[in-house]
């Protein structure tokens, strides 16, 4: 399990000490909204709690640590609950073993109603309950609709964290029934000391950070998906090259994502400020803002298709000769 990041901690403890039965935590991915929301659920079953938040010994932290809390309702989309190991019930489950569908990318409206259901039930091991939703985004309007009246009138001793990485997403009905918590900014030492801490390399923590934007989380994702961040350095001359073989093993959506930050690089040089993902040396020489402009507006029209491409290495071939056009 990977350590607790020290602003994480910090972050607890302060939200530990106020009262509320519904907490939004918003922010950009990567500050670590699911670590915080999951942190306070502990806290909030945890038999022996402290000011630190919960014990981690007791039978409540071990039955959240196995997934398997009485008290404890996780509302993801299926294939981020498959990821993290929540599982789904059993006929979901089924449908998905048995290729009948997909796992779902949203929140479904079904699982929404067996969370309310839950909410209404008596809390098994009389420390209450929680329900922790995340990405809170991925809630459609039917089913964000369906959660309002709960989340305005919880029955009995239930509680709520919305952790979001796109909170202007929600609906403001949403929104308004929560207490708002923005996710707080670790600095660059803080952040690279506790990489190192997950077994990055100090010579690739720095990389890997700003490949990240400084966002902690999303940097550590990108280290175990195996990336070299020499590879991220080498990213724009390629993109200007056009060279497909850079990117093969890509995914459209990582792809799409990088070529935002490129693009916000050049925009960013081009009005005289400095870049926040690449070195200004790795980056090839600024095009005019027009045609940024129109390569970024594309982007944003391809992120509509990102995760259902008709045929993913077609879409990489056709992302870096967009991008090649741009740059020359």
């Amino acid at each position: 399990m990977s350590t607790l990041a020290p602003w994480i901690a910090a972050q607890a403890r302060q939200l530990l000490q106020q009262r509320g039965h519904a907490w939004l935590l918003q922010g950009p991915s990567g500050l670590g909204q699911y670590s915080l929301g999951l942190t306070l659920v502990r806290a909030w079953l945890c038999e022996q709690p402290t000011e630190q938040g919960a014990c981690g010994a007791c039978a409540s932290c071990h039955a959240i640590n196995v997934r398997t809390h009485a008290d404890l309702c996780v509302l993801m989309p299926e294939t981020l609950s498959i990821e993290l190991g929540w599982p789904l019930d059993e006929k979901s489950q089924n449908d998905i073993d048995e290729k009948k569908r997909k796992a779902s990318r949203e929140i479904r409206i079904e699982a929404m109603r067996e969370a309310i259901e839950f909410s209404q039930r008596t809390s098994a091991r009389g420390r209450g309950k929680a329900v922790l939703i995340y990405p809170a985004e991925r809630m459609n309007h039917v089913t964000a609709n369906a959660l309002l009246k709960t989340l305005e009138e919880p029955p009995g001793d239930v509680r709520f964290v919305l952790a979001s990485e796109a909170a202007h997403q929600l609906l403001p009905t949403i929104r308004s029934r929560c207490l708002t918590h923005t996710l707080a900014w670790p600095s660059a030492d803080a952040a690279q000391t506790w990489l190192q801490k997950q077994g990055v390399s100090a010579a690739d923590a720095r990389g890997l950070l700003q490949a990240a934007g400084c966002r902690p989380d999303d940097a550590l994702v990108y280290g175990s998906s195996g990336r070299d961040p020499r590879a991220w350095r080498a990213l724009p001359r390629a993109m200007q090259e056009g060279d497909v073989s850079a990117v093969t093993d890509w995914a459209p959506a990582q792809l799409i994502d990088a070529l935002h930050k490129l693009c916000h690089d050049l925009m960013a040089i081009s009005v005289g400020a400095a870049p926040r993902y690449f070195d200004a040396s790795d980056l090839p020489r600024a095009p005019g803002l027009p045609e940024l402009q129109a390569w970024q507006r594309h982007l944003l029209r391809e992120c509509r298709t990102a995760e259902h491409p008709y045929n993913s290495g077609l879409m990489i071939e056709a992302l870096v000769s967009r991008a090649q056009s741009a740059l020359n």
